[in-house]
């Protein structure tokens, strides 16, 4: 096995200093793991919330650190490219924009050491008065120079509806390998004078944010609908489903688990080498859309008694790939590309390589190859890219008029490709 080391301490990334900048949805520091974001008590939606309701945001992670921290959080409001809007803390929050983190706990009898920490927004401390964009920034010690994470999440109101259907492409060279996203907005009473200008709209795919739509306008403008149904503009790669396995049990070896070892102090999970599949026919695979969910077989108290194993991961192929690198890609990474989810390739096994320490759970996961050249991560080179495969489309409608000093989130809408 490859030789692993749990990264311990606080070692932290450089996050941007400039706060006119985009804001990343990401996290800093390593010793902080499984990162979680979503609509409380639904661990598989998407972070988004309805303004002035009963609906929270629910942010959870681990610190594997013996030693409880002082975390703390704020909010920014961002416009619909998740830069900060500029405005007053006042204008869009009620309460105090700098708060203790109270909610954790220690993990229960496992090899590896953790701290788990929850965040449910709004809560007594802080409420939200603007839809909008939002980012989560967690502290430690109150040290502005010390940023744990960013993570985003919307919040939304309820004034335009959205009418949408995902088809398959009618042109090509997309007829096979796309999905086309047509839609329309109904706005009712909002008053729009400019639809080409004050609506912006987004489309992203299972809500990420690097595969979207944007920049999309209008074909055609009537009374109380606006279309977005131009062919050569709404189409996106369809993709594969994602590879997946589980490891909620370590007595018991799942679909995709090679082998499970026990190599003192810690677990170690071998899984079944994977091929690539971009010349495969297309096989449906019910999947979580490259997400995540944390869980433990035989308890109900998953976010302090499961534990961390290291998963190998490994990509069968013939030579190494000149001119870029590859990497093991999906939730499980942040949807990010970077030294800890890169793949090293070994001649004798002919074979990519990766070791990462996850917690017990189910986890979706893809290659996706990273060009020297244009940076531009790729997953077709592995994965294959069909019309048939199964995504969610989230659609986001901003709303900012002429006068306006910030963007409001006025429509949101899922349609998925299968289930319409």
């Amino acid at each position: 096995m490859l030789s692993v080391m749990i990264v311990s301490g606080n070692l932290y990334g450089q996050p941007p200093q400039d706060e006119y900048v985009i804001i990343p949805d990401q996290v800093y520091k390593e010793s902080i793991k499984s990162v979680l974001i979503s609509r409380a008590g639904w661990e598989l939606s998407y972070p988004v919330i309805e303004l002035n309701s009963s609906e929270q945001v629910s942010l959870n992670f681990d610190d594997l650190s013996d030693d409880i921290k002082n975390y703390s959080y704020t909010l920014v409001h961002c416009d619909e490219n998740w830069y900060p809007s500029g405005i007053q803390e006042d204008e869009y929050l009620e309460g105090f924009n700098n708060n203790l983190i109270y909610d954790y706990a220690l993990s229960s009898n496992t090899y590896v050491s953790y701290i788990h920490y929850n965040l449910n927004i709004p809560n007594e401390d802080i409420r939200l008065k603007l839809s909008g964009n939002y980012i989560i920034k967690i502290i430690e010690d109150n040290d502005d120079e010390k940023v744990v994470m960013t993570k985003r999440f919307a919040v939304t109101e309820s004034i335009v509806s959205v009418e949408a259907k995902v088809t398959r492409p009618v042109t090509p060279p997309y007829m096979d390998t796309g999905h086309e996203i047509l839609f329309s907005v109904l706005y009712g009473q909002l008053d729009i004078l400019d639809p080409f200008n004050e609506l912006v709209v987004r489309v992203c795919q299972n809500n990420r944010w690097d595969l979207a739509l944007n920049n999309i306008k209008p074909l055609l403008v009537r009374d109380g609908i606006i279309e977005y149904t131009d062919h050569a503009q709404n189409i996106l790669p369809g993709g594969n489903e994602y590879r997946q396995f589980e490891i909620k049990s370590l007595k018991n070896q799942s679909e995709n688990v090679k082998n499970i070892q026990y190599v003192s102090p810690y677990y170690h999970v071998e899984l079944v080498q994977d091929k690539p599949r971009q010349k495969n026919v297309y096989f449906f695979n019910e999947d979580l859309n490259g997400r995540y969910f944390i869980d433990i077989q035989g308890s109900g108290k998953k976010n302090t008694d499961a534990d961390y194993v290291f998963v190998h991961f490994s990509l069968g192929y013939d030579a190494p790939l000149t001119g870029g690198q590859v990497y093991v890609f999906g939730a499980l990474t942040n949807w990010a590309i970077g030294n800890s989810s890169l793949m090293e390739y070994i001649p004798e096994r002919k074979e990519y390589e990766l070791t990462l320490l996850l917690k017990q759970g189910f986890y979706n996961y893809e290659y996706v190859f990273v060009s020297d050249r244009t940076k531009v991560i790729d997953p077709f080179e592995f994965e294959g890219s069909h019309y048939e495969a199964e995504n969610d489309y989230v659609i986001y409608v901003y709303y900012k008029p002429v006068s306006s000093r910030f963007c409001r989130l006025v429509g949101y809408q899922i349609v998925n490709s299968l289930r319409q």
